[in-house]
């Protein structure tokens, strides 16, 4: 099968979207099919409105419209709601191209966490968008009855993956600082919620890897906590093993991907038991969800590590990868 992805998230970001297309492909290539991604350096592009670091494509229509006509899909994933992904949505209502989509992002709540717009105006947007999908792909459970009650149809689940050999258990001293280690790894932005983790009074050492728009903000703010930057593979999986708690302040996630990157290290997530955390961490297994995350963040002290690694082999890419391909909608052939 040919698949083409559209999608506006791709490198040189680095997050979880970016992390599971990436995954997909290769599964899917492995598989023995053909892909194309239709990604934003194929294109000019500009910044991002409060989020440089995001390059958006400008105007892709006409190139998009001859990528696709050159590739010629049997099947199409619209993985994103920006210019490619809309741009990609006009071409396949235009050739009665059936496709599907993803979501990936709770845009409502992000929007809403840097502009005064309502959440229902965003959502009139996102179900208009996604409604002419066959399908709508989701990572949990409670993702799936969120967009049910905001009108949403046509829902199928598409779960998540982590590399179980670069993600291990590994040198606990690797991270220099009085112990206990509370550690964040993601974006630096403002719908991470960031200040709610940062600003617990507990013993120990706040770590912050990773960037973003309000990396210097927090820098100035914090000036104990140790921002260390965005760290990759190798490097990334030694910070997060030496760590002794894994802090997820967001409200605002889908998934959490770096969740499972976490727990497959051996460590325990705190979090608030909402989207996202309450669907990935098997409470007082594999995390501890509380409304008073500094509570989370004792009780996740008090969790085995080697349960949290057992918890997270049960999520592999080769599963994630499968659901995806159920869940496509190929064009039928003459």
């Amino acid at each position: 099968m040919r698949i083409a992805l559209a999608t506006d998230a791709w490198r040189p970001q680095t997050n979880g979207v970016v992390t599971t297309l990436t995954r997909t492909l290769e599964g899917v290539e492995r598989e023995g099919h053909v892909a194309l991604t239709v990604q934003p350096s194929e294109f000019r592009t500009v910044p991002c409105p409060t989020y440089p670091e995001i390059r958006l494509a400008v105007f892709p229509g006409p190139r998009l419209k001859r990528m696709l006509h050159e590739f010629g899909p049997d099947a199409v994933h619209i993985a994103t709601e920006g210019p490619l992904g809309q741009a990609a949505r006009r071409w396949c209502l235009t050739e009665g191209m059936p496709f599907t989509t993803s979501y990936h992002t709770q845009f409502p709540q992000y929007i809403r966490a840097r502009f005064p717009i309502p959440e229902r105006w965003s959502y009139a947007f996102l179900r208009r968008f996604h409604g002419a999908a066959r399908r709508v792909m989701v990572a949990t459970e409670h993702i799936r009855r969120d967009l049910e009650r905001n009108g949403f149809r046509n829902l199928a689940t598409w779960t998540r993956g982590v590399d179980l050999e670069l993600f291990r258990p590994g040198d606990r001293e690797f991270l220099p600082g009085v112990r206990p280690i509370l550690l964040y790894a993601g974006r630096v932005a403002v719908e991470k919620n960031l200040e709610a983790f940062l600003g617990l009074e507990l013993p120990g050492t706040k770590y912050v890897i990773g960037g973003g728009p309000a990396l210097e903000e927090l820098r100035a703010h914090f000036p104990a906590v140790v921002f260390t930057g965005y760290k990759y593979g190798e490097e990334l999986a030694r910070h997060l093993a030496s760590a002794d708690v894994f802090v997820f302040p967001s409200r605002t996630d889908t998934f959490g991907l770096v969740l499972l990157e976490a727990m497959a290290c051996g460590v325990p997530v705190a979090a608030y038991p909402v989207v996202g955390p309450i669907d990935v961490v098997h409470q007082g297994v594999s995390g501890y969800l509380h409304e008073d995350l500094a509570t989370a963040v004792r009780g996740a002290l008090e969790i085995d590590r080697e349960a949290c690694r057992r918890h997270a082999l049960g999520f592999t890419w080769e599963r994630a990868t499968a659901q995806f391909l159920d869940n496509l909608a190929p064009r039928a052939r003459a």
